[in-house]
């Protein structure tokens, strides 16, 4: 399991520019947060929200829902919770540290219901305890609730050379793609947990996953 002492040294500087490198390969993103299924009102939790790049522009595009977030840097945490300020977005987004796998909806954000829908962004694919992740996010989705996840595919439909090259540079920052990982998410549907729908985006670059509770 990644500490904070880890993710801290690793985001302490690049956490200022983060935003900026990570928009040219981090693709899917903006198509995520379009199509989630969102009712007003509804609250919506980000695990592994990095600089609240993804919940400032949700919060802007939905003014009816409430967002939150967590992640394990506390790095990140400062930068995000100074982002949610400058654009006065304090009221409507809650940031809390805490380890994806350790969410508790009540101990975490103090909230009497779970989530109404969850997302990971690009954090699966750092989260070393991906499975224990994905069972803390279902445990705290309301019935027939779902979460989302956007994250790097195969690059199958990409050349060679493209694919080694990215593959070197996501080691940089033990991001690695996880093809256990929709598997995983095809044996829960296999058991009656939920159901999985899965899209490409930019001919397997990277996939949109949505993964709703049955009960």
């Amino acid at each position: 399991m990644a500490t904070t002492e880890e993710m801290d040294r690793m985001y302490r500087w690049t956490r200022y520019i983060y935003d900026l490198t990570r928009k040219y390969y981090l693709l899917g993103r903006d198509r995520l947060l379009r199509d989630m299924e969102l009712q007003p009102g509804d609250r919506v939790l980000e695990i592994g929200c990095g600089t609240a790049r993804n919940l400032i522009l949700l919060a802007k595009q939905r003014p009816d829902i409430h967002c939150y977030g967590l992640d394990v840097s506390t790095e990140m945490l400062d930068t995000a919770a100074a982002q949610v300020k400058r654009h006065g977005l304090e009221s409507r987004i809650t940031l809390r540290h805490c380890f994806a796998e350790q969410l508790d909806h009540q101990k975490t954000f103090g909230l009497d219901a779970p989530f109404d829908a969850a997302f990971f962004s690009y954090s699966l694919s750092m989260i070393p305890t991906w499975p224990q992740a994905i069972d803390a996010a279902l445990a705290n989705l309301k019935p027939r609730a779902a979460f989302y996840v956007v994250d790097f595919w195969d690059q199958a439909d990409w050349p060679r050379w493209f694919r080694a090259l990215l593959k070197g540079w996501l080691d940089l920052f033990h991001v690695h793609y996880r093809p256990e990982l929709l598997e995983h998410l095809r044996q829960l549907e296999v058991k009656g947990v939920g159901k999985l729908t899965l899209q490409s985006v930019a001919r397997h670059y990277a996939y949109l996953a949505t993964f709703r509770k049955n009960s």
